[in-house]
Parts: C-alpha cells; structure tokens; sequence
C-alpha cells in the first residue's frame, strides 16, 4: 500500500507526517532515516487501528483516483 507523506526540513532535522493517517508523525536526522521512521510509524499505527476495531463490522471500499 502507497501513502502520500509531507516532509518538513528544519535545522534540528527531518519531520514526516501521513496526512491520511491523522497524528501519524515521525523523525529522523536524514531524509532516509525519517523515510525508515515514518514506515515503522504507519505499520504501527495501522496495528493501533486494527486493535481498536476489534468487534466492529468492518468493510473494504475500493476509491478510485482523481
């Protein structure tokens, strides 16, 4: 699966975020170190998910793009 990710430079280093995973957020003091982070970041963050819909119906929808 492919997310969209927003990459923010600053002095202290590298920040990431997935705007379609909201709070999804993560660092590192290289692009490529912040790109490792950031996928650790959405695995553990769909995990979370997953756990918090435990019992609940869920559905897969396909989206197409614009």
């Amino acid at each position: 699966m492919k997310y969209k990710i927003a990459i923010y430079r600053s002095e202290e280093g590298i920040s990431v975020s997935v705007p379609a995973l909201p709070g999804c957020w993560s660092e590192g003091d290289t692009e490529a170190e912040a790109l490792v982070n950031i996928q650790d970041a959405i695995q553990e963050y769909l995990a979370a998910l997953e756990d918090r819909l435990q019992g609940v119906e869920t559905r897969e929808i396909e989206v197409l793009e614009v």
